[in-house]
């Protein structure tokens, strides 16, 4: 007991004084004295200098990633800063080299698929279309408290395809907390509700390549293989796994939870007034159809989902639904942290250490049907303790390094395992929400952790390898 106040008071006197940066610093610079050790007898093997240098990259960003000693995005652009540094100079490396591959991944169609779902996300928040469609969904399944929450965790995995996770997961849990309040936190359907809705966004995510960065960052992976992944495509092997981890995941709830015969006060889950604009109103509603359509015909009229992306864009200013403040206040800093991922798996893949990695990875005693299943149980153990961004950013080049049809199948193995990951409150935004209420505790949410650290990959394992054989 003494230990915990003495750390307690200890840690308000440090803040207090401010020294945050104290503390970033030297957990930067124990970051870079470990990477640096690490790369020191790594060299000894022999490979090149540019192996060596993106070798020290790699760790020393895994490091930063783990720790967090600067925020992930920051992570994310020092890389393309030390890739251009390293590479377009002379001053590490004895020749310059061009360096538009890293650069160019700030301009990548994953980027701009991926602003494209911002714009939408952020047009249905302003017309209050995601509170709309919760109250839809109470009207249609509030009869049965155990229909409802399959209700609620649908609808959550629904939106998280089309909006961002965290913001998804904001809306539904805000709307369910004074039921929460109601029933107690002790109650086991509240529980439920504060499980199932972060843990329906994060693997509701897998349906489509914006619902989930991971996803971006494979599609993007795969591109600079000369593999392109139209987002119906996706959507085939996407889209029945998350709705079907989803399914499983609530049917799992219910027996735990013992939640047959549980009688619930809907009246506490007031009808919110959603007036709004009407004219601004249909154009998200135009401009969500309108951009969906030309994103799953992509086959048909042959126009690349990355200037499809720029009609939200272009029609949501032009209406006057997004302003300029509005699109200040979007996730910038997530399309930072995949331009670095992005980057950096390039340089992985060019001086060839992902070659030299996957060779002393075929050496171990395992058939090479395995290295899948073995990539995706790393990824969602990865994703647990650090982001699922960063995770799927180390592990995706290495993935695309297989042969085929292995390299086509592990990258979206990785990325699906990735969304998996929900044993800890930090693990997800989505698990960070719900857990912020107050009304949930941490240990709760093992009860999704275990399960989707089994569920996740083996599902991903079956859907994908079915989806390639047809693909191939």
């Amino acid at each position: 007991m003494f230990d915990n106040d003495s750390r307690r008071a200890a840690s308000k006197w440090y803040r207090r004084l401010k020294l945050n940066w104290i503390f970033n610093t030297s957990t930067f610079t124990g970051n870079f004295i470990l990477a640096f050790i690490i790369t020191y007898f790594f060299q000894s093997l022999g490979h090149d200098d540019s192996v060596n240098y993106v070798f020290f990259l790699t760790i020393l960003a895994i490091g930063l990633w783990v720790t967090e000693a600067i925020p992930p995005f920051a992570v994310g652009i020092f890389l393309i800063a030390m890739l251009s540094f390293g590479f377009g100079t002379d001053f590490i490396l004895e020749e310059s080299a061009p360096v538009e591959r890293y650069l160019g991944t700030w301009t990548s169609n994953v980027i701009w698929l991926l602003l494209g779902g911002f714009f939408l996300a952020k047009g249905m928040s302003i017309v209050n279309l995601d509170s709309a469609l919760f109250q839809f969904t109470v009207k249609r399944f509030g009869d049965r408290p155990d229909k409802l929450l399959l209700g609620l965790m649908v609808t959550t995995a629904f939106g998280s395809m089309v909006m961002s996770n965290t913001a998804t997961t904001a809306m539904m849990v805000s709307s369910i907390i004074p039921l929460v309040l109601v029933l107690g936190k002790e109650a086991n359907y509240s529980k439920a509700l504060l499980i199932g809705i972060p843990a329906a966004a994060s693997v509701g995510g897998i349906g489509t390549i914006i619902g989930s960065t991971p996803n971006a960052i494979a599609v993007g992976a795969l591109q600079e293989q000369g593999i392109n992944i139209t987002f119906v495509e996706w959507m085939v092997v996407g889209f029945p796994t998350g709705l079907i981890l989803v399914y499983l995941f609530w049917r799992y709830l219910k027996r735990h939870f013992k939640l047959e015969g549980v009688e619930i006060d809907l009246s506490t889950l007031k009808k919110r007034d959603l007036k709004t604009n009407l004219f601004k109103k249909r154009a998200v509603v135009f401009t969500l159809i309108a951009t969906i359509l030309l994103w799953v015909t992509e086959p048909l009229h042959g126009i690349p989902v990355a200037a499809t992306s720029a009609l939200p864009m272009v029609l949501l200013t032009l209406t006057q639904v997004i302003t300029a403040e509005h699109v200040r206040a979007l996730p910038w800093d997530t399309l930072m942290l995949v331009a670095g991922g992005l980057g950096m798996g390039i340089a992985i893949v060019d001086v060839g250490l992902a070659d030299i990695i996957m060779d002393s990875i075929y050496q171990l005693p395992f058939p090479i049907f395995v290295l899948p299943a073995l990539f995706a149980l790393i990824g969602v153990l990865l994703s647990n303790v650090m982001s699922n961004t960063a995770a799927s950013s180390i592990l995706i080049p290495l993935a695309v390094a297989l042969p085929m049809p292995f390299g086509l199948a592990a990258p979206i193995i990785v990325a699906i395992a990735c969304s998996s990951a929900l044993l800890l409150p930090v693990s997800t935004p989505s698990n960070a929400i719900s857990y912020g209420t107050g009304l949930v505790e941490q240990k709760e949410f093992r009860v999704g952790g275990y399960f989707f650290i089994i569920a996740g990959p083996l599902a991903a394992i079956i859907a994908v390898m079915l989806w390639v054989i047809f693909y191939m």
